[in-house]
């Protein structure tokens, strides 16, 4: 009855954990395009500091990171989950992955 009149506040089945109209099951062109364009501006950002003359533990250990086009596509799209099943999960099932940063490295044995 309500649905209609609801539009994006429709419940979702409950047996699916309520929210499964929310994530989409895998990553659009645009979404992935900006994952990419979010770790070029931090590789930017990395950049611009080593220039700069600053040094730190974290710009270091920021450096000793594989940058953007160095990734292998699965390390930027996907990230490590215990619970997975293959241990590996898709980076829009985070919650906030926009404003989180983006592991670039796994566990070792993963």
């Amino acid at each position: 009855m309500f649905g209609s009149v609801l539009g994006a506040f429709t419940p979702s089945f409950a047996a699916l954990g309520g929210k499964a109209w929310r994530i989409p099951w895998r990553l659009s062109k645009t979404r992935k395009a900006n994952v990419r364009k979010r770790l070029r501006e931090v590789d930017d950002v990395i950049d611009v500091l080593s220039v700069s003359g600053i040094e730190c533990k974290q710009l270091v250990l920021a450096q000793a990171l594989p940058k953007e086009h160095e990734m292998s596509a699965r390390d930027k799209y996907t990230t490590f989950s215990r619970t997975a099943k293959n241990h590996r999960k898709g980076v829009h099932k985070v919650p906030h992955f926009t404003k989180r940063p983006i592991p670039r490295t796994t566990p070792a044995g993963f």
